[in-house]
């Protein structure tokens, strides 16, 4: 029986509708593929090919492969003879493109952080930087990643070497920015009144307050931004990826195997379930980090 405390409810056990969540989804989506129309619902239809607003997705094999198909692809030939099964070119895809969003994130959080205490020290820069770093974030991806990868090719013809990758690790660092410099403004501003008045009282200068007292008060704020900055990260490269059609990533291979969906309607799932793996991938790396900075993180945010 489940403990309950005094004065509470009972408690819930921490595994409680984790598994049967997620087998209600796998068997919910079977069964709607068992009793879904196959062509869907579309309607304001005029009978011309993407007239009308579609409201149930097709069930037919070729639009929505059962589960058991999309594993069993995986452990196949990636494109017949003695190609390499699926999986292990999606995991040598996913590891490039997690690479780069790795990379991306620490640029990202390093610009993030900068902008930040800029922005805690001194309230004109605030006031002055803050709103352009929000408007950044309503600029559209895929069309803000082509201009990047071109002003990376002339400077690469001038003679600074700027290699296609780098474009990708720069534009996921364009998504991974924002919530960092966001979650450490707010971070840094979180102490009380009476321990900056502690500090000032002990003579404590501007930058043995932001290292003792106001970067520790930081941390649960900053830990949920970088968690999203990860994610964001992992979006950026992908979408980069095929914006630049950068070669040897999860995004090209997303493309590639999308092209082919007609005749092989369960291969492109398996680069999307790698990206997934990814953005998994990317939220423990910064869960080892919540980790090792367990003793700040009381009263932590949740993203």
């Amino acid at each position: 029986m489940a403990s309950v405390p005094p004065g509470g409810a009972p408690r819930r056990p921490a595994s409680a509708g984790v598994w049967p969540a997620s087998r209600w989804s796998s068997r919910s989506g079977e069964l709607y593929k068992l009793l879904g129309p196959a062509d869907g619902l579309t309607v304001g239809s005029d009978g011309s090919a993407g007239s009308g607003v579609i409201l149930l997705p097709r069930t037919n094999d070729r639009a929505m492969p059962h589960v058991w198909e999309m594993v069993t692809r995986m452990f196949a030939p990636t494109s017949g003879g003695d190609t390499p099964p699926l999986i292990v070119s999606v995991a040598g895809a996913a590891g490039m493109t997690l690479g780069l969003a790795a990379l991306g994130w620490l640029i990202g959080v390093v610009v993030g952080s900068l902008l930040g205490i800029a922005m805690q020290r001194w309230r004109l820069v605030e006031a002055g930087l803050l709103p352009w770093i929000v408007v950044s974030q309503i600029v559209p991806l895929i069309a803000f990643a082509p201009v990047v990868n071109a002003i990376g090719t002339q400077v690469d013809r001038s003679g600074f070497p700027w290699p296609p990758w780098f474009s990708v690790a720069l534009i996921a660092s364009y998504l991974a920015f924002f919530p960092v410099a966001i979650g450490m403004l707010r971070g840094l501003s979180a102490p009380d009144a009476m321990h900056l008045d502690l500090m000032r009282a002990t003579s404590a200068g501007w930058w043995q307050t932001l290292v003792r007292l106001r970067l520790p008060a930081a941390v649960p704020h900053l830990l949920p931004a970088l968690r999203l900055a990860a994610a964001s990260a992992v979006v950026g490269a992908v979408v980069a990826e095929v914006s630049i059609g950068l070669r040897g990533g999860i995004g090209r291979m997303l493309i590639q195997l999308a092209g082919q969906a007609s005749s092989d309607p369960a291969a492109p799932w398996a680069p999307t379930f790698g990206t997934v793996v990814m953005g998994l991938l990317a939220a423990g790396g910064v869960a080892l980090i919540g980790v090792a900075l367990h003793r700040f993180r009381r009263g932590e945010d949740t993203a």
